[in-house]
């Protein structure tokens, strides 16, 4: 049975961000690492026999998969927070809530110091909006 949607206030959000932010560290390392890790294996493999793999790219191909591992954990982890991660350059998360009967996104990145952005799920990041002092005082409606 799927776990009833849960919705976050400014205030819960906002809660949230010591564990989201350490969270969002980690992926903002291991993300270019993992990149770095496979552009390594496909320079091992290249001109490399189809059949046969070296033990430079067999140590390659097993890097990748753990760090592949690593950053699958850390955003397991936000969805279990209830959030969705949605971009490694700038560290871009997403916060379920209610907004006039809506649902839309409460929006933070990693520079910055708390969830001080909203926008509506057809938008994303390009319609962010600031809380305004209605949203902030109602928190989800």
């Amino acid at each position: 049975m799927n776990k009833p949607r849960e919705y976050f206030t400014v205030e819960s959000a906002n809660a949230t961000l010591p564990l989201v932010r350490r969270i969002v560290d980690d992926l903002l390392v291991l993300h270019p690492t993992w990149r770095a890790a496979v552009t390594a294996y496909e320079l091992a493999q290249d001109g490399a026999d189809a059949t046969a793999e070296s033990e430079e790219a067999r140590t390659a191909r097993l890097e990748v998969g753990r760090l592949a591992a690593e950053v699958e954990g850390c955003l397991d982890e936000l969805e279990q927070v209830g959030c969705h991660f949605r971009d490694f350059d700038i560290g871009l998360v997403d916060f379920p809530a209610q907004r006039e009967g809506r649902v839309v996104s409460l929006c933070w990145h990693r520079a910055e110091p708390a969830v001080s952005h909203w926008h509506e799920l057809t938008t994303g990041f390009s319609g962010r909006r600031p809380l305004d002092e209605s949203f902030t005082l109602r928190g989800a409606e």
